[in-house]
Formats: C-alpha cells, sequence, structure tokens
C-alpha cells in the first residue's frame, strides 16, 4: 500500500498527538465541550515507542483507555473488543459490534438474551462469582471463562466487569484470549479500508487547527494532493466569506450537537466548494482536546442548483430585479416593520406609457433593452433600502419604507417621470416612452398587502387615463392636495424666473453698543394673485419639490451683493445670516464650493456670509452634519444655531459641532417678564456659550424690559420689534447708519 495515502502513517506518532493536545484547539467550528462523547474513533498513527505493556504486547495505556471509554457510559461502537451492558440478571441491555457477533445476536434488539447463557456450564460458578464482585465493583474484576459461539462452537475470552455508574447495571468488556493486539491490527486494518474507500472525505486536524490527516475523497474534494494539505491550517482553505462563515458558527456552537453544517471552501483551482460537515472531538484518556474529526460531504453541485432554483423563483430573468414572489415577501416584511415603528410606507405602482408602441415599432429585443433601461433609471430614483420589481410586462413597483413626510414620495415619483421621459438610445434608434404611477400609502389606504397592491394599481390607471406622464394617489384628498402643491411647485419655478422673490433685512443690534453691523436675510414672495407670502406659506412646497436648492442658491447670491454694498457704505466687518433647510443642507459640496467661488469673484471675506441652522439639523445624520460644518469652517463661513432651546441640543451637542453663534429662541425671551425660571433658563445659556468661546444672538425682543433684562444678563446681540420690523433693503440703510440708542443704566 502506497504509504502517501496510508493513514499509518500521517500525522506523526501518537507521543506527538498527545503533545498537541497540551495546545488549546483555537475557536473554530471543531469546538467541543468536555462533556460531549467523541462518536468517531482516533485513527491509529503507528506504533508508540515501546511504553510499557501487559503479557500480550498491548500498551497498559491503550487498555486503560479503552476501560476509560467503556467506563464513561457509551458503546464505543468499533472498538476491537466485545462490549455489553448488562442488567442484574445477566439481561444484555446494550451491545456493541465486535460483542453482538461473538454472540450471534442482533445488536439492536439485545434483550432477549441472557449473557450467563453463553457461558459454558463448566466455567459458571467461576462467572456467577465474578459477576456478583463485579456488580459491587468501581475498580473492576477479572475472569477467564468459555463462551458458546455460534461460529466455532466456543471461544476462550477474559472478562473485565465493574459497576456502571447509577450502580444499575454491570459494564463488560470481552476479550478473545488471542489478546488485543491482533484485534487491534484487525480492527486498524479495517478502519483503513473503510477511510480509504469511503465515498466522504474525511478530515482531521489538530489542537492548533492545522491538517493532520485527509483521507484521498478529502482531497480529491478540494483538488489537491494529500501531501499538499497536511499541515496547513483549516482556514488557508477559505476566503473571507468562508472564514466568516466559520466565525459565525463558532458563535452559534451549541455543546453536545454536532449537526451537519454547510461550509465554503476554496479550491486549488480557485473554484467555490460548498461542503456538509459533521464534526467531533478527539479526545485523550484524561479528556483532554487532541483535535476533531470530520465527514465532509461535496454538495457544491446541489447548493448551486438550489440556489439557482431560488433565484429563478424569485427573481426576474430580464432586469434581475426581484419578482412578484419576492416582492410580496418584501411588502409583507415592510408592514410588519412600520406596525412595530409607527412609521408609514409608500407603495408605487408604474407602467411604461406607449411601451407597445416602442415594441412594435421596433421589435421585442429592443423592447427588453427599454425594460432593462426603464429598471435602471428607476433604481437610481430610490434609496438602497428600498425595493424595487418588476410585476411582469412594462409593470413595474416601488415600495419607499420607514417614511415621515408625504413630501418624499412626490420627490421620488417626481425624479421618476422625468428620468423615464428622457429618450432611450438603442443602437442608433431612438425610443420616447413615459410614466404612470399609481401611490397607495400604508396604513392609511389599506392593511390588507393584496388591497394595498390593488389599490396603487388602480392608482396607476387614474394617472394613465389622465393622460400619462403623472402620478396619481388613491386616496382622493391626497390627489387633490398633491395637485395642490403641484399648482404651487409650478408657480414657485415661474418666480424665480419672473424674479417675484423679495429678501428683506432684520438687524441684529449690539446691546452693548447699540450699533447695526449685523442682520438675517429673510425671504418674501410676491404672489402675482395671492400677495406677499411669508416663508411658511410655500417653503415646505419648495422642500418637498427639490425647488429649495435653486431658490437658496438665489437667495445666498443676492445676500453676497448686498453685503458686498454694505460693507462699503456701513461697516467693513457687516455681516448678513441666511437661514438653511435640512434639504439644502445634505446637498453634494459642490454647490457650497461654487458660493466660496462667488465670494472671491465680489471680493468679500467668507466670514461675510453666516449660515443659520436649526437644532434639528443636527439630528439628521450627525456624521454627514460634522462633515458639512468643517466644510463651512474651511470655507470661512460663520454657522449659527437657530431657536435654541426648543429641540434636543445640549452643551455636548455645541462642543461637537462647529457653531459660532447661539439664537435664544424667542419663546423663552418673551416670557422673561414675567418668568423667572425662563431668565434663570437665558442665563445659563448666556453663560454656557461664553464658556464655549460663541456669541449669543436673541431673538423676538419686543419690549425695553426684555431688552434690559438681556443685557444685565450679558447677552451679545438681539433682534426684534423693539428694535425695528424686517424692511427693504434701502430702509435698513438709513436704520442702520443712524444706529439703535443705548439702553441708560
Amino acid at each position: 500500500m502506497d504509504n502517501d495515502h496510508d493513514p499509518a502513517t500521517q500525522g506523526g506518532s501518537a507521543q506527538a498527538r498527545a503533545r498537541r493536545a497540551d495546545r488549546a484547539l483555537p475557536g473554530s467550528a471543531f469546538a467541543y465541550d468536555p462533556g460531549e462523547p467523541a462518536a468517531l474513533p482516533v485513527l491509529a498513527r503507528g506504533a508508540p515507542q515501546a511504553p510499557p505493556t501487559d503479557s500480550s504486547g498491548v500498551t497498559i495505556e491503550r487498555l486503560r483507555h479503552e476501560e476509560d471509554l467503556a467506563r464513561s457510559g457509551d458503546l464505543y461502537l468499533l472498538a476491537p473488543v466485545g462490549y455489553c451492558l448488562l442488567a442484574f440478571d445477566t439481561t444484555v441491555l446494550k451491545v456493541n459490534l465486535v460483542g453482538a457477533t461473538m454472540l450471534g445476536v442482533a445488536r439492536a434488539n439485545p434483550g432477549l438474551h441472557h449473557f450467563r447463557a453463553f457461558v459454558v456450564p463448566a466455567f459458571l460458578p467461576d462467572f456467577d462469582g465474578f459477576f456478583a464482585r463485579a456488580l459491587n465493583s468501581h475498580t473492576g474484576e477479572t475472569c477467564r471463562v468459555r463462551l458458546r459461539t455460534p461460529n466455532d462452537g466456543g471461544v476462550d475470552v477474559t472478562l473485565h466487569g465493574s459497576a456502571d455508574g447509577s450502580g444499575q447495571a454491570c459494564r463488560l468488556i470481552v476479550e478473545r484470549a488471542e489478546g488485543r493486539l491482533a484485534a487491534l491490527e484487525r480492527s486498524e486494518e479495517r478502519l483503513r479500508r473503510i477511510v480509504h474507500c469511503a465515498g466522504e472525505g474525511i478530515w482531521e486536524i489538530d489542537a492548533a487547527a492545522h491538517t493532520t490527516f485527509v483521507n484521498p475523497r478529502m482531497a480529491h474534494i478540494l483538488g489537491y494532493s494529500i501531501e499538499d494539505m497536511l499541515a496547513r491550517p483549516l482556514i488557508s482553505f477559505m476566503d473571507d466569506e468562508g472564514i466568516a462563515m466559520l466565525e459565525h458558527c463558532i458563535a452559534e456552537h451549541t455543546p453536545g450537537l454536532p449537526a451537519p453544517r454547510e461550509y465554503r471552501f476554496i479550491g486549488k483551482d480557485g473554484r467555490v466548494v460548498w461542503t456538509s460537515m459533521s464534526t467531533s472531538p478527539i479526545l485523550d484518556a484524561d479528556g483532554a482536546c487532541l483535535g476533531a474529526l470530520a465527514l465532509v460531504t461535496d454538495i457544491t453541485v446541489q447548493k448551486q442548483s438550489t440556489e439557482l432554483i431560488w433565484h429563478q423563483a424569485n427573481y426576474d430573468t430580464l432586469t434581475g430585479l426581484p419578482n412578484r414572489h419576492m416582492f410580496m415577501d418584501r411588502l409583507r416584511h415592510e408592514t410588519r416593520k412600520a406596525d412595530r415603528g409607527a412609521d408609514f410606507l409608500a407603495l408605487l405602482f408604474i407602467d411604461l406609457d406607449h411601451f407597445k408602441e416602442v415594441n412594435d415599432r421596433l421589435g421585442h429585443a429592443r423592447g427588453d433593452l427599454v425594460l432593462v433601461e426603464a429598471s435602471r433609471r428607476i433604481a437610481n430614483c430610490v434609496r438602497s433600502s428600498d425595493t424595487l420589481a418588476r410585476q411582469g410586462g412594462d409593470e413595474f413597483t416601488v415600495i419607499l419604507s420607514g417614511l415621515d413626510h408625504i413630501g418624499s414620495v412626490e420627490r421620488i415619483a417626481h425624479a421618476m417621470i422625468a428620468a423615464l421621459a428622457l429618450p432611450f438610445e438603442l443602437g442608433g434608434e431612438k425610443a420616447f416612452v413615459s410614466a404612470s404611477i399609481g401611490i397607495a400609502l400604508y396604513p392609511p389606504d389599506a392593511r390588507d398587502i393584496d388591497q394595498l397592491v390593488e389599490r396603487a394599481d388602480r392608482a396607476m390607471y387614474a394617472a394613465k387615463n389622465a393622460g400619462g406622464h403623472q402620478f396619481s394617489y388613491f386616496t382622493p384628498g391626497l390627489q387633490h392636495a398633491a395637485q395642490a402643491r403641484q399648482s404651487i411647485a409650478d408657480d414657485l419655478r415661474a418666480a424665480i424666473a419672473l424674479r417675484q422673490f423679495e429678501i428683506v433685512y432684520q438687524p441684529i443690534v449690539s446691546l452693548q453698543t447699540g450699533a447695526v453691523h449685523k442682520a438675517e436675510a429673510l425671504l418674501r414672495w410676491r404672489h402675482p394673485t395671492r400677495g406677499l407670502l411669508g416663508p411658511a406659506e410655500f417653503i415646505p412646497f419648495a422642500e418637498s419639490n427639490g425647488l429649495i436648492v435653486e431658490i437658496g442658491d438665489w437667495v445666498f447670491r443676492e445676500v453676497a451683493q448686498q453685503v458686498q454694498r454694505w460693507q462699503h457704505s456701513l461697516d467693513p466687518s457687516f455681516q448678513i445670516s441666511v437661514n438653511k433647510s435640512p434639504v439644502q443642507f445634505r446637498r453634494d459640496a459642490d454647490l457650497y464650493l461654487s458660493w466660496l467661488d462667488y465670494l472671491n469673484e465680489l471680493g468679500l471675506p467668507a466670514h461675510s456670509i453666516v449660515i443659520e441652522i436649526t437644532e434639528g439639523v443636527l439630528f439628521e445624520g450627525a456624521n454627514q452634519v460634522i462633515e458639512r460644518l468643517r466644510q463651512f469652517r474651511a470655507m470661512g463661513l460663520q454657522v449659527a444655531l437657530d431657536d435654541f432651546g426648543t429641540g434636543y441640543s445640549s452643551l455636548s451637542h455645541l462642543k461637537r459641532f462647529d457653531i459660532d453663534y447661539v439664537k435664544i429662541d424667542q419663546s423663552f425671551v418673551a416670557t422673561l417678564e414675567n418668568d423667572v425660571g425662563d431668565l434663570a433658563l437665558c442665563e445659563a445659556i448666556i453663560v454656557m456659550a461664553h464658556k464655549l468661546g460663541l456669541k449669543v444672538v436673541a431673538e423676538g425682543v419686543e419690549t425695553k424690559v426684555q431688552r434690559a433684562l438681556l443685557v444685565d444678563a450679558g447677552c451679545d446681540f438681539a433682534q426684534g420689534y423693539v428694535f425695528a420690523r424686517p424692511m427693504p433693503a434701502e430702509e435698513f440703510e438709513t436704520m442702520a447708519a443712524a444706529g439703535i440708542p443705548r439702553l441708560p443704566h
């Protein structure tokens, strides 16, 4: 036999394995519980180097090891000696393979026999005395008897017996007179044939998780030679994904449950090999871990087949999107999440207008290209956490989850309609389609998911019947509101072009000197039919439609021109504060860099502009906010925290974020005269801000008493009707030149 394939020649001597037991098995898939039985035998590793032996030449250590295993309460199924568990009347309760063969009984049902019946009558007195002593012995008794056997009529054996742990039975080891060495040799030869002819891989590792033995099948599974695998660590046959699976298995390991688990390995040729592995620890006579033994089955073909079937059952073959089956599963999952989180979700049902004409004119092959490109464009309009699916034909669905504002839905719907209206380039040909989108909300429109889908579908047909290239809500009230918002959005777009926006300025007064070197810019819309509108009447619509970015950019540039004029006419250090909404704050840095370029073009220092943000912005992705504030600081812009005290800001937030000014909310200032608590709170805010190197602005100051209290509290600046209302730039310049009288003490 080729030694390279002989398990008796691989992995070193028994002493070497015993030395490896001194090393703890690292956290591996073969983690074990000390009380867990070893279900498989340790493969023979060659003769030990002359330890003490008995008269038959078998090592005393090995005999003790086998007896310890027998006393452990296991059947020791493949032991080379017979092993039985006998009741008080010698009924055979359990028997291993060798014992069953020796007695000629069925191992599955040994209780039909009494062991005493197999003892030759002349030896019964010796057996009875031995058995009585063994039942009361925990150290063991020995006796030589002859047994009647079915094959050779009789065989001389040595019996080793002792009481089991419960004291209710007797453990019995039955050894042929020929000696254990011959039996062991036969057993090892049998195991050697089993190992080398096995259809499953056998993989043994030592306590350091290095390979100490593999059989030919195991090497073949991974495409290596046996020599290439020996001594290599287990993880060297895995990629990162396989190692992650192994670590997950370790974390979930349950002692006493050696059930098969699936592992991913990488073959020598780089291919992925999926296996099912059942593992058992290898223990020495003292219970110390020598390593682990695994039975390995190659399940790659089954795995690939299962994954293919699953993918075909859940994904659209043309676009690669989830199909209706997976879409419904995701919808169930998202509605349950919405119930737990008290959020709502929107279901969008999308149908391509005029797609049939494209198919008829250009053919189905190019029609398929349109569907693939349409799916890509829709995907670019939604978040990665949303679900986009193809229902079939030219119909798509989108689940927008975790929503708290209806404006987000409309913004996405508008983006989809715009994206799908762009021409499709198809190899020299152009195709044009548009989209009709139906929107249904969960839970307002339906709590049953089938009904939700049906209502989104109905809303889509309403959009299509109205001419297409638009979206429609299922709920009439929401649809009317959406139409009203759309009307305002159309008017807002025109307002920018027609210069209907106006900026008024409210002075920010120094409480110590009365000088006016700062102002807050406030936006107004002079609507052609509704008159002059304040920001609360149109800013939410501008945010929901994305127009706030364009409007905000216009405001910034207008303010920059104004501050340039006032730095020449009023004060070289004049500053104007500009409010920015959370939508603007989330925009890419390119927009803010263009502002810096514009300030440089005007020759203005960047600190001429103060960006005002609300407390709510600080909690919409703190890392993004920190990065944006850092960019503002790098540009030289200053930042004011507006409406301080009404949200969730604290000292820790003021330290964490780059803030220059704190603006005390007018709700605290309004009650300064009558509420001692609000006065104390304002004083505390002022002291805290000054300790952090920040300036304080009080908003909504309307009386002289409020002004005086703020002066006494050490507040730096104030704004409000006691000084002046917001006014056009010309009036502001006249007022600022005159200054605000100082408060007499």
